[in-house]
């Protein structure tokens, strides 16, 4: 007669287990579920300058859950893509995947930018909101023109005043990251005056679209000029997620063909808000990562 197969384990208790770049297609699959996009790119920045966490379908249809954690120190980690699929939605697979992440983390402090849909699971598990920030999303009709500041291509001599003005601005030493930018950017532009570096921006391929992040900048004309610039590089939509404090980007952004697509609650745990200076730092280089 043949065997009955093996009872599978509860939802509570299926092992978690890292991912790697090799699980980039599990990923990407795990988005799809769920309606978003694949982002293979950005999902392998993630997986290989951060950590992933996953749950394999005991079933074995790849992974029923991940998120990604990207670390700047002890002073902060990000939290990012956290994904359940949809057949195991709303059972407490993503309360678990999140618990176990929070045990890692340890007194680590953690931010998150969170839908609607995903707030009230981090309000209960300890995360308050500190922030807002809105994706807008659109091509790039420059109606109203920016300031004119001058921009150009940042170059490999550039790098050492850029991770400055980064770990001035963001408030941490994200090194791993920003460095990865060159080769992860289809453009990174840099602002400049009296030899100074005033600003930079980075625009990344994701889907369809191009992606503006991280935008740095000493003002908002500075900002302006670094969006227009990286626009007129390409012809592909723009999107990015601005802080909503930076009313005036905002506005000019609208104003220049971008829409108003979704806004995030930033939010974070075991400390008051994010360091950094928030008045210079206008986009992260993505929600996942901060």
């Amino acid at each position: 007669m043949p065997t009955s197969p093996a009872p599978l384990a509860p939802l509570d208790q299926l092992p978690i287990r890292g991912l790697t770049s090799g699980d980039l297609t599990a990923c990407a699959d795990l988005s799809e579920d769920r309606g978003w996009p694949r982002e293979e790119h950005k999902w392998n920045l993630l997986l290989t300058a951060g950590m992933g966490y996953g749950i394999d379908d005991p079933a074995g249809k790849g992974l029923i859950a991940a998120c990604v954690v990207t670390s700047y120190g002890p002073g902060l980690a990000a939290i990012g893509m956290v994904l359940v699929a949809e057949r195991y939605a709303r059972r407490g697979v993503g309360r678990r995947l999140m618990r176990h992440v929070l045990a890692e983390a340890g007194d680590t402090p953690l931010t998150l930018h969170a839908t609607p849909n995903g707030k009230p699971l981090y309000e209960q598990l300890g995360f308050v909101e500190t922030g807002r920030a809105e994706m807008v999303s659109g091509r790039f009709t420059p109606t109203e023109p920016a300031p004119g500041i001058p921009t150009r291509p940042a170059t490999a001599e550039d790098l050492q005043a850029i991770l400055r003005l980064d770990t001035e601005i963001f408030g941490l030493d994200r090194t791993p990251m920003i460095t990865r930018l060159p080769a992860f950017a289809d453009e990174l532009r840099v602002a400049e005056e009296d030899g100074e570096i005033t600003g930079f921006a980075a625009a990344w391929p994701n889907m369809d679209t191009h992606v503006i992040g991280p935008l740095i900048a000493r003002d908002t004309a500075t900002a302006q000029s670094l969006v227009a610039s990286l626009a007129a590089a390409t012809d592909r939509p723009l999107r990015t997620d601005i802080d909503v404090r930076h009313t005036s980007l905002l506005t000019w952004l609208k104003a220049n063909g971008l829409d108003s697509i979704a806004f995030n609650a930033v939010m974070v745990r075991s400390l008051p808000g994010l360091p950094g200076d928030w008045t210079r730092r206008f986009a992260p280089l993505t929600v996942a990562a901060g």
